[in-house]
C-alpha cells in the first residue's frame, strides 16, 4: 500500500449517496430485524468500522463495552473519523457520517481499499435506531465530540481537549421504542470479537462487561491458521495447518488447512471478514483446486492406479477444516445479507494461489499427503458402499415411506401440522406411550437400546442399523442425497428418554443423528425433548399430585407449600421431613419412564396441556459441532472434561 493510500483518509474520502431519514420508518430494511438479533447488529455495524481500520493497517485494537444502563461503548485506536466540513453537506465530516445515509469512507476511491462494508450505511443506522448516541474522535491533535438524539444532530462537533493518541469511540444507547427492550448479550459480543481476532491477524479484540464485572481478550498471531486449530480441538488431526496469503492483483487470498479423521467436512468461507454461509465464487475455486491438486499427486505418486476412477470433491474434502479468506475492494455479495459471493475473478485468483501453494505442500510433506490420498481413498470406497447400500434399501423400499416400521404407532390424522411422533426410549416405556397418548395427533416410535453413534459411522453403517433406517422412515424425509424436508410426516418430533445417564446418552446419540443428517428439522423448529417429571408429590386422600421437573424446584415448592399452611393456620411440626411438612404423604422418585403408568405418563409428559418441551435450537452452529465432537467423538478426556466441568449447571437442554 503506498503511503498515498496510507494516509489519505480525509474529508474528500467520504462521498455521500443519500438521505438518512427512511431507517426509522423502515429499520428492518437496513438492520435485518428490531429484534435480539437486530440489536446486536447494531453492535457489530460501529465495531466493524473499527475492524476496517485494522484490515487497512490503521488499528490494533477493537474493544467493546457493555454498560450498566444499556448502553455501548465501541473504541478503536484508528486514525479517527474525519472532522473537518465536507464539501458537500457543508457540516463537519462526522456529522455527515452518523446523519447521511450511505455516507462513509467505503465507495469507489474513498478511505478503504478494502472493507467488510458493503452498503456503508451502518454508522447513520445505528444513529437513526439511538435514543442517544455519542460520538468521540481523537485525531489531528485534539479530542472532539459531538452527540444526536433518534438520529438528528442534538449538539454540534466541539474541541474538548487536545491528545496525542487517535482513534473513534462510539457510545450508543439503542431506542427501546424501535429495537427491542433487551440486554445485550455478554456471549455473543464475545464470539463476534473472537471472530474477528482469528480473522485480522494481530489485532486484539476486547469485550468488557460493567454490569456483571466481566472482561476477555483474544489476539491470534496466527490468524486463520488459529481459527482451524481452534475448529480442530479434540479431534485426531494430520500434521500441522496448511497455511498460505498471497496477494493477487489487487485482492489477497488467504487460506488454512487441515485434515482430521473425522467424516465431517468443516470449510468457513468469508470475504472482507464476513462469513458466506452460502459460499460463492472464493470457495468453488478452493474445491476445484483441492480436487485437482489431489488427483494430480495421487496419479504422479502411482497412489491412484490406471484404472481408478477419479477421486470426487467429496472423497478430497472428507475430514477437512478449512477457512478460505478472501480481500479485495469491491466485494459483490448476492443480496443485503452478505451470504454468497459472486465476483467472477475471485474464483481465478483462489483456485490459482491454492493450486500452487498446496502442491508444493504435499510435495514437501509426503507421509501427510500419503495420509491425506488414502483417507480420500476409503471415502470413495465407502461413497461407493453406501450407494449400493442406499440404492439396495430403496430397491427394496426400505425407506419407502408407504412401508412404515412395523413398531410404530402412528396417528390417525394425516396433516403434519397437527400430529407430532415421540421417539421413546425402551419398548417397555413405548408400551404405555401408546396407551396414553391422542391417538389422533400422536404417533408412538420405540427406540430399542442405545441408537448407533452417527459421529463415527459413514452411511453404509447406519442404513444397516435397524433403529436408524426405522427413524427415517417413519419420518419420511429420506437422507443425505434423499433428504427432503418438504417429506416431514409430523409437525414436531419429540424426544422422550429416561431422565437418567442412560437416557442422556440416547437423548445425545439421537441429537448428533439429527445435527448431522437432518439439519432442517432443528432449524425449522421441530425438533424437541420431552421433560418427563422427576418427583411426584402425593397429597393425602384424592387432591391432585403435584410433579416436579427438576431437582432445583423441589425444595422451592415445598418451602411454598409450608409457608402457606403456615398462613392458614396449619400446624407445621419442624421435626417432620420437610414434604411432611408441605403437607404430602409421600414423595415419589421417578427413574424411568417405565415407572409409570400409560394415564401418568400423559398426564405428566404427554399432554399438550401440561407437558414441558425444550425446543432444540442451533444459535450457533460452530459451537454446536465442537460440543457435538467432544461429546461424541474418540477422545475420551475431553469429553470427560466437558461433562465434569459442566454438569452441575445443567438444569435445561438448549443447544
Amino acid at each position: 500500500m503506498s503511503k498515498k493510500e496510507a494516509n489519505g483518509y480525509d474529508s474528500s474520502s467520504i462521498q455521500v449517496l443519500e438521505g438518512l431519514e427512511p431507517v426509522r420508518k423502515r429499520p428492518g430494511m437496513y438492520i435485518g430485524s428490531t429484534g435480539i438479533d437486530g440489536l446486536h447488529h447494531m453492535i457489530k455495524e460501529v465495531a466493524d468500522n473499527g475492524i476496517d481500520e485494522a484490515i487497512a493497517g490503521h488499528a490494533t485494537e477493537v474493544k467493546v463495552v457493555l454498560l450498566e444502563d444499556g448502553g455501548v461503548r465501541v473504541e478503536d485506536d484508528g486514525r479517527g473519523i474525519p472532522v473537518e466540513k465536507h464539501a458537500k453537506t457543508g457540516v463537519s465530516t462526522l456529522e455527515t457520517v452518523y446523519t447521511v445515509l450511505h455516507a462513509g469512507g467505503k465507495f469507489g476511491d474513498g478511505g478503504y481499499k478494502v472493507s467488510s462494508g458493503l452498503h456503508g450505511v451502518g454508522s447513520s443506522v445505528v444513529n437513526a435506531l439511538s435514543n442517544r448516541l455519542v460520538a468521540e474522535v481523537y485525531r489531528d491533535g485534539g479530542h472532539y465530540m459531538m452527540e444526536f438524539e433518534k438520529g438528528a444532530t442534538k449538539s454540534s462537533i466541539k474541541k474538548i481537549g487536545t491528545s496525542k493518541k487517535t482513534g473513534t469511540v462510539i457510545t450508543f444507547w439503542p431506542d427501546t421504542t424501535i429495537m427491542a427492550d433487551a440486554p445485550f448479550e455478554y456471549d455473543w459480543v464475545q464470539d463476534y470479537l473472537r471472530h474477528q481476532a482469528y480473522l485480522t491477524k494481530g489485532i486484539k479484540t476486547t469485550v468488557i462487561d460493567e454490569r456483571i464485572n466481566k472482561s476477555y481478550s483474544f489476539y491470534f498471531e496466527g490468524g486463520i491458521k488459529s481459527y482451524v486449530k481452534h475448529l480442530n480441538q479434540g479431534k485426531d488431526s494430520f500434521d500441522d495447518v496448511f497455511y498460505v496469503d498471497k496477494d493477487i492483483e489487487d485482492s489477497n487470498v488467504e487460506v488454512a488447512l487441515q485434515y482430521t479423521d473425522t467424516y465431517v467436512e468443516t470449510v468457513k468461507p468469508f470475504a472482507n471478514n464476513v462469513f458466506n454461509p452460502d459460499g460463492g465464487t472464493h470457495l468453488t475455486g478452493f474445491r476445484t483446486a483441492l480436487t485437482r491438486v489431489v488427483n494430480d499427486y495421487a496419479r504422479k505418486n502411482g497412489l491412484l492406479k490406471e484404472k481408478d476412477e477419479n477421486l470426487s470433491g467429496e472423497d478430497c474434502r472428507e475430514g477437512i477444516t478449512a477457512v478460505i479468506l478472501v480481500k479485495m475492494p469491491d466485494p459483490q455479495f448476492e443480496g443485503q445479507t452478505k451470504n454468497k459471493l459472486g465476483n467472477p475473478e475471485i474464483r481465478g485468483y483462489v483456485e490459482s494461489v491454492f493450486a500452487e501453494w498446496f502442491s508444493y505442500y504435499l510435495e514437501e510433506n509426503p507421509s501427510t499427503a500419503k495420509k491425506i490420498i488414502g483417507k480420500a481413498v476409503l471415502a470413495a470406497r465407502a461413497r461407493k458402499a453406501a450407494r449400493a447400500a442406499r440404492e439396495n434399501i430403496i430397491r427394496k423400499g426400505v425407506l419407502d415411506g408407504a412401508s412404515m416400521p412395523g413398531k410404530l404407532a402412528d396417528c390417525s390424522n394425516k396433516d403434519p401440522k397437527d400430529s407430532e411422533i415421540y421417539l421413546v426410549e425402551g419398548d417397555s416405556a413405548g408400551g404405555s406411550a401408546k396407551s396414553g397418548r391422542d391417538s389422533k395427533s400422536q404417533a408412538i416410535l420405540p427406540l430399542r437400546g442405545k441408537v448407533l453413534n452417527v459421529e463415527r459411522a459413514r452411511l453404509d453403517k447406519m442404513l444397516a442399523n435397524n433403529e436408524i433406517v426405522s427413524l427415517v422412515k417413519a419420518l419420511g424425509v429420506g437422507i443425505e442425497d434423499s433428504f427432503d424436508i418438504g417429506g416431514l410426516r409430523y409437525d414436531r418430533v419429540i424426544i422422550m428418554t429416561d431422565a437418567d445417564v442412560d437416557g442422556s446418552h440416547i437423548s445425545t446419540l439421537l441429537l448428533t443423528f439429527f445435527f448431522r443428517f437432518m439439519k432442517p428439522l432443528i432449524d425449522g423448529g421441530h425438533l424437541y425433548l420431552a421433560k418427563p417429571p422427576l418427583f411426584e408429590l402425593v397429597k393425602p386422600g384424592k387432591a391432585e399430585n403435584t410433579f416436579i421437573y427438576n431437582e432445583e424446584n423441589l425444595d422451592v415448592v415445598l418451602k411454598e407449600e409450608i409457608a402457606k399452611r403456615k398462613e392458614a393456620g396449619n400446624k407445621v411440626d419442624p421435626e417432620d421431613e420437610l414434604f411432611r411438612q408441605a403437607g404430602f404423604t409421600e414423595i415419589k422418585r421417578y427413574k424411568g419412564l417405565g415407572e409409570m403408568d400409560a394415564e401418568q405418563l400423559f398426564e405428566t409428559t404427554m399432554d399438550p396441556e401440561k407437558r414441558v418441551l425444550v425446543k432444540i435450537k442451533v444459535e450457533d452452529a460452530e459451537k454446536a459441532d465442537s460440543i457435538f465432537n467432544k461429546l461424541m467423538g474418540s477422545e475420551v478426556e475431553p469429553r470427560k472434561n466437558f461433562i465434569t466441568s459442566r454438569a452441575k449447571f445443567v438444569k435445561d437442554l438448549d443447544i
